[in-house]
C-alpha cells in the first residue's frame, strides 16, 4: 500500500490526499511564466515506475506545457527535474530520449512528405558499418511495430496519404520505437476509432509489466477510470490534487478541473426553430475504385436548428460536410440554400454562398501555426476590410477583439501567435474565423476533439447561441453524449447512407448506436425513420 499524507488543496479548502509509490521521476517546484500569462504556477508532479500517471486538467491549465518541459521542448523558467533522484536538463527531445523520456505528441508530429518507416526512425536512423542507413531493417521494425498495433498500414506509404487516425498510430509507433523508460502520451486516443483504443491499451497494459512509466493525458475522463493508476490534476496552472485512480470517482476528477458541479456543464436548450434554410438532395461522392463515399443523401436544415450527424468512422459525415463546402468537386446531388439553388462550386463560392466549414483537424486545415491569433481569425474574410486596396489595421482588430470577447477566447492580445493558445482556446479561433464571414450554415465536424470538458461546455454554449441568432448548425460528433445533449436533431449514418433520423426527445444511446451498425453486420433495430 503507498503512502498516504493529506494536504491542503491550495484553491480549496479541503482535504486532498497525497501519494507516493516508486516515484521514478519528479518535476519540482515548476514555474512557467509567458508574457502575460503564468503557464504553471509552482508545480510539483511525480511519476511512478510500471504505472499509467493519468495527467488532467482543463484546457490551458498547463498539461502540455509541463510535457514539454519533460520532452525537452522547452525549458522552465525556474524548478527542476528529478529522474532517479538526480537532476537533469533535457534541452531538446533528442536529449530527453537519450535519458529516457519519448513523447507521443497532442499535435500530431510528421513529415507528410516522408514514408511512415521514415517518420517513425527520423533522427534516429539505424545505420550500418558503412554509415549508410539500414532500410532493410528499419522496414521490419516498423512492420513489427504496427503489427503490434493491430494496423494494416504499409510501412512504405506516404504519410500524407493516411487519414488522422493511421496517423496517429504512427505518432505512437514512433514513440515505441524508441524504447524509453517514461512514455508521454497527450492525447493518443483523440482520433483512434474504439478498436484502435483497445489495442493501445493492451499495448500500454505490456509497456507497465515490462516497468516502464506511462504519463497519459487525456479529455476522456471514462478511458482514463479504465486505464489510469494515479491521477494528478492542474487548474489554471496550478496542482490542486493528486490521488489514487481507485479512490475517485468521475465527478470528483471533474469537480477537481473546472471548479463546478459537472452537471451544469451541458444542458440542452430547446431552439425556435424557422422556416427551411438547408435543402440537400440525392448528395452523391463516388469512392475511388467503385462505390459511393456518400450515396444519395438527402436531408432538410431549419433556421435556428442544431441538426447532429452520428456515426462509425468512415460512415460518411466528414465527406458530407466537404461536400456542402465545394471541397470535392467530384461530388453531385442539388443544393438549395433560402429556397435558391447554390450554383457555386468551389470552396471560396460556397463560402460567399453562406457556407463555413470549421474542420475535423484544425492543426492541418484550421489554422496557420506560424500566424498570430488575429491573421488566423481574419483568412477567410481579408476582403471585407479592405479599402482602396489596403487592409484597414483599425476595422480588422476591432472585429477580431469582437469575437475574442463573444467566444471568451483566453489570449494575452490578438497579436499572440496562435500556437501559444491551449487546443481549446484554437478551437474557438477556428469557429471566429467561420463566424467572420457572416455565415448562414455553419458546419462543425468533430468541434469538440481533443479539448477538456470545461471547453466543451463553452463551445456547446456558442452552438446554442448561434442557434438563438437563426444560424443553421450541422454538427457532427463520435461521442453520444455530446451529440445527445446539443442537438435538435439527430442523423445517422452508415457507409455513405443516412440510416437513422431521431428528434432530441426520441434519441437514446441504444437507438444511436443500432442505427449507426445498419449495414455492418447484425444489429439490434431501433426506432429508425426513413430520411
Amino acid at each position: 500500500m503507498p503512502d498516504s499524507t493529506p494536504t491542503i488543496d491550495a484553491e480549496t479548502p479541503e482535504l486532498v490526499t497525497a501519494v507516493s509509490d516508486n516515484i521514478i521521476l519528479t518535476a519540482e517546484h515548476i514555474t512557467q511564466i509567458y508574457p502575460g500569462t503564468v503557464a504553471l504556477d509552482d508545480v510539483t508532479f511525480n511519476v511512478r515506475q510500471g504505472k499509467v500517471n493519468v495527467l488532467i486538467g482543463e484546457n490551458g491549465a498547463g498539461k502540455s506545457t509541463l510535457m514539454k518541459i519533460l520532452a525537452g521542448v522547452q525549458m522552465p523558467t525556474s524548478g527542476k527535474i528529478l529522474l532517479d533522484g538526480k537532476e537533469i536538463k533535457p534541452r531538446s527531445p533528442l536529449e530527453a530520449n537519450s535519458l529516457g523520456i519519448g513523447m507521443v505528441f497532442q499535435e500530431l508530429n510528421l513529415c507528410d512528405n516522408l514514408s511512415v518507416v521514415d517518420n517513425i526512425f527520423l533522427a534516429r536512423e539505424t545505420t550500418q558499418r558503412n554509415g549508410l542507413i539500414s532500410r532493410k531493417i528499419q522496414k521490419e521494425r516498423a512492420t513489427e511495430l504496427l503489427q503490434k498495433l493491430e494496423q494494416k498500414i504499409d510501412p512504405d506509404e506516404l504519410v500524407s496519404n493516411l487519414r488522422i487516425g493511421e496517423q496517429q498510430i504512427v505518432e505512437i509507433a514512433k514513440a515505441l520505437a524508441q524504447e524509453v523508460r517514461i512514455l508521454i502520451m497527450d492525447e493518443p486516443t483523440s482520433a483512434l476509432s474504439a478498436t484502435e483504443v483497445e489495442v493501445l491499451f493492451r499495448v500500454i497494459y505490456e509497456l507497465k509489466s515490462s516497468g516502464v512509466a506511462i504519463i497519459y493525458i487525456s479529455h476522456k475522463l471514462e478511458e482514463l477510470m479504465q486505464i489510469g493508476d494515479y491521477v494528478t490534476i492542474l487548474r489554471d496552472g496550478r496542482k490542486v490534487a493528486e490521488e489514487e485512480i481507485k479512490n475517485v470517482t468521475l465527478t470528483w476528477m471533474i469537480e477537481k478541473m473546472v471548479g463546478r458541479n459537472p452537471a451544469t456543464l451541458f444542458t440542452h436548450k430547446k431552439h425556435e426553430l424557422g422556416d427551411v434554410l438547408l435543402k440537400a438532395e440525392n448528395l452523391t461522392l463516388p469512392r475511388a475504385g467503385g462505390g459511393y463515399l456518400l450515396d444519395h443523401v438527402s436531408f432538410e436544415l431549419r433556421q435556428g436548428e442544431v441538426l447532429g450527424f452520428y456515426g462509425l468512422m468512415g460512415a460518411g459525415r466528414s465527406d458530407l460536410l466537404e461536400c456542402l463546402t465545394g471541397a470535392r468537386p467530384q461530388a453531385t446531388g442539388d443544393v438549395w440554400l433560402n429556397g435558391q439553388p447554390v450554383t457555386e462550386t468551389t470552396i471560396s463560392g460556397r463560402i460567399r454562398s453562406g457556407f463555413v466549414l470549421v474542420p475535423e483537424d484544425r492543426q492541418r486545415d484550421g489554422i496557420v501555426p506560424t500566424l498570430s491569433v488575429m491573421d488566423n481569425m481574419l483568412l477567410a474574410s481579408l476582403r471585407k476590410y479592405l479599402k482602396g486596396g489596403f487592409l484597414a489595421p483599425s476595422e480588422e482588430k476591432s472585429a477580431t477583439n469582437s469575437q475574442i470577447k463573444n467566444l471568451s477566447i483566453r489570449v494575452a492580445n490578438s497579436q499572440q501567435p496562435i500556437t501559444a493558445l491551449s487546443g481549446g482556446n484554437q478551437q474557438k479561433v477556428v469557429v471566429a474565423k467561420g463566424l467572420l464571414t457572416h455565415p448562414k450554415v455553419l458546419l462543425l465536424d468533430e468541434p469538440t476533439r481533443g479539448i477538456d470538458v470545461g471547453a466543451k461546455s463553452e463551445i456547446s454554449e456558442i452552438i446554442n447561441q448561434l442557434a438563438e441568432q437563426k444560424y443553421g448548425v450541422i454538427f457532427v460528433s463520435s461521442e453520444l453524449k455530446e451529440i445527445l445533449a446539443m442537438s435538435d436533431r439527430i442523423l445517422v449514418m452508415s457507409k455513405g447512407k443516412i440510416t437513422g433520423e431521431f428528434t432530441h426527445q426520441e434519441a437514446t444511446e441504444e437507438k444511436l448506436v443500432a442505427a449507426s451498425a445498419i449495414g455492418h453486420g447484425p444489429s439490434n433495430g431501433g426506432n429508425q425513420h426513413e430520411s
